[in-house]
C-alpha cells in the first residue's frame, strides 16, 4: 500500500532527517518515530514488520474462533528498526456482531498506542491504576501479564494497557462490549519467535481501524 510516513501520535506529516536534523520531525510533536504506511494482511507483509521490529509483534495465538489477521504496521525506520508495532485482528464479537482488536507494543514515549486508544498519551501510565487489581490478564510470550482498563478513552472502544517484556502493551477493542474478549486470558505470541507458524495465519480484509485514530 502506497503512502508516506506519518506522526505516530497525531497522524500528521513528518519531515525526514536532513542537513539540520538527524531525526524525523512532526511540526506538533517534535522528534518522533515515523509511522510507516499500514501493510494489508498477508503472511509476506507481516514478515516485513517482524524482520524490522525491535519490539514484540503480538498476535493472539491461537486466534479466537472465527477471527482473522487483518493488517499490521510499525513506527520506526530502516536505521532505528521498528520501535512500535500494531497488529489488527477481526472476527465475531463475544456478544454478536463484528469485533476488532488492535494490539500495540511500543517503547516509552512513541505514542502509537495512545493514538489508537483515543487518549492524550504518549504512554498509558496516567490512565491506569496499577494500585488496584488488573481488569484483564493475558499470557504474553509465556508470562502472565496483567492489563488495566485505560480511563478516558472514547466510549466506542474498550482499552487495556500494561507492561510486557519491559515495554508497553495496549489492547484496543471495538465495539466497547467486545472488550469481554480480554477476560478470556488470551495467549499472545511474539511473532518474532513464531517461525513457520506464521504461514498458518488466516488472513481477512484490511481493518479500517488501522487507518484511523
Amino acid at each position: 500500500m502506497r503512502g508516506e510516513p506519518s506522526c505516530p501520535k497525531c497522524g500528521g506529516r513528518v519531515r525526514a532527517p536532513g542537513l539540520f536534523a538527524d531525526v524525523w520531525q512532526c511540526a506538533t510533536h517534535g522528534a518522533v518515530q515515523p509511522l510507516q504506511p499500514v501493510i494489508p494482511p498477508s503472511v509476506e507483509g507481516l514478515g516485513v514488520v517482524v524482520r524490522q521490529a525491535r519490539v514484540p509483534v503480538w498476535m493472539p495465538w491461537p486466534l479466537p474462533v472465527g477471527w482473522l489477521f487483518s493488517g499490521v504496521g510499525y513506527a520506526g525506520d530502516d536505521r532505528s528498526g521498528g520501535r512500535a508495532t500494531v497488529v489488527a485482528c477481526s472476527g465475531p464479537g463475544p456478544l454478536g456482531g463484528p469485533g476488532e482488536l488492535l494490539l500495540v507494543a511500543e517503547e516509552l514515549g512513541v505514542g502509537l498506542g495512545a493514538r489508537y486508544a483515543g487518549v492524550d498519551g504518549p504512554d498509558p501510565a496516567p490512565f491506569i491504576d496499577v494500585g488496584k487489581p488488573p481488569q484483564a490478564k493475558v499470557l504474553a510470550a509465556g508470562r502472565p501479564t496483567p492489563l488495566w482498563h485505560v480511563s478516558g478513552a472514547p466510549g466506542d472502544r474498550a482499552v487495556f494497557a500494561g507492561e510486557a517484556m519491559g515495554l508497553w502493551v495496549w489492547a484496543v477493542v471495538w465495539p466497547e462490549q467486545s472488550g469481554l474478549l480480554m477476560y478470556d486470558e488470551l495467549v499472545l505470541t511474539d511473532l518474532r519467535d513464531a517461525g513457520a507458524e506464521m504461514d498458518l495465519l488466516p488472513c481477512g480484509a484490511l481493518s479500517p481501524r488501522l487507518l484511523s485514530s
